[in-house]
């Protein structure tokens, strides 16, 4: 069936985050929350359980770990057992409760910057130390470090955050890179936590690879957690899974979190659910809209706005826009804010390597785009 992805859905006066923060006249292209329809799978589920007149205390349906593992067993070639997976209510709280799991207070958590900013929080939410270790950026696109990700462990080195895809700078991360970092974290008994979210969203020529899938003894020093929400954009509707192989491990996230960590509410299973299970279809055909936005905003980017470059994103909808070469007055984030009345993420929030960038989301209509990428060109016009 055809999927409108060009429908204008007015989200004014939703309570959404994405609309509401700032005034009416801004268009906000920023958080990573798409401005589509969700799948009519999702919404009919919803629909039917909503007709029930209570919403009690939720467990997952029945059938659930089943399809999470079909899904990654077909995707990614990962075998899992249901019993590895478990759910929690964000990839966020997810990855706060690795920092919060494992190691000690006063612990190293390494994370490669410029990266998604709770990824440099977490740490020391938990009371830990955030270990920066620099992407190395090329003139096509990111690498590690290898040597100083491995110059930078020390004996209170406990965890590994890893963002894979990664936000902001949009890179797929190929077998051999996730291998040498699993290598290097395996010889230094460091625990690696990679933040799958967007594992979905992969454009050609490029695919997904869960590090725990590349072999046992990795497997079993990694957590992963992934989600359907960005992929289905049901982001409001908190649903999240956490697979860990090793049952010591996943005993001891489960302590960690028991009295802090909430459970998952009725409704959240029902859309992940119904979104792992009947929304293929409605995916296949965003992925080829939002690669036709991503190769647009490219074109326009490199013929309309002299002095910003983008390396083209593997994967994502979020595009990691390099404003250093023109020195705009307050940072990229507020003079396209103030001037455009276009707000983007400030670069500089994603840690160290990020100044002079911004992220702009193009996961919405074409229309909506452009007139971004519109209000952006007429106000460096204006410079």
């Amino acid at each position: 069936m055809p999927y409108d992805f060009d429908q204008i859905i007015d989200r004014h006066h939703t309570d959404s985050a994405k609309w509401r923060c700032y005034d009416e006249n801004v268009l906000p292209m920023w958080v990573a929350d798409m401005d589509f329809a969700v799948p009519d799978p999702v919404r009919r589920a919803l629909e039917e359980r909503v007709t029930h007149p209570i919403f009690g205390y939720g467990l997952p349906p029945d059938g659930f770990r089943e399809v999470i593992q079909e899904r990654l067993d077909r995707l990614y070639d990962w075998h899992i057992e249901t019993d590895d997976v478990f759910f929690v209510p964000g990839v966020v709280p997810g990855f706060n409760l690795a920092c919060q799991a494992i190691g000690a207070p006063g612990d190293r958590v390494l994370v490669e910057a410029p990266v998604y900013p709770p990824m440099l929080t977490g740490p020391g939410n938990a009371g830990r130390i955030c270990q920066v270790v620099p992407l190395a950026e090329g003139p096509e696109r990111y690498e590690h470090d290898f040597d100083a990700f491995e110059r930078a462990i020390t004996e209170r080195t406990a965890l590994f955050l890893l963002c894979n895809p990664h936000n902001p700078v949009g890179r797929v991360f190929e077998t051999a890179e996730l291998e040498r970092l699993a290598e290097i974290c395996l010889r230094h008994d460091v625990v690696i936590c990679s933040d799958d979210i967007h594992c979905d969203i992969i454009y050609q020529d490029h695919r997904h690879v869960p590090i725990a899938s590349l072999a046992p003894e990795i497997a079993a020093r990694t957590i992963t957690f992934f989600a359907p929400s960005k992929t289905f954009n049901i982001a409001g509707l908190s649903c999240s899974v956490g697979v860990v192989q090793d049952p010591d491990l996943r005993a001891r996230l489960e302590l960690t979190g028991n009295g802090i960590m909430p459970s998952v509410n009725v409704l959240s299973y029902v859309a992940g659910l119904a979104a792992y299970r009947d929304g293929q279809a409605w995916l296949d055909a965003l992925l080829v809209y939002l690669e036709a936005n991503r190769d647009y905003l490219l074109d326009y980017v490199a013929a309309h706005m002299p002095g910003i470059t983008c390396q083209k994103p593997d994967g994502t909808f979020l595009a990691w826009l390099d404003c250093r070469g023109l020195d705009l007055p307050g940072g990229p984030h507020q003079f396209f804010l103030e001037h455009a009345r276009v707000a983007l993420n400030d670069g500089a929030d994603f840690g160290a390597g990020g100044e002079g960038f911004a992220r702009l989301n193009f996961g919405c209509p074409r229309a909506t785009l452009t007139e971004g990428l519109e209000r952006m060109r007429a106000a460096l016009e204006n410079l």
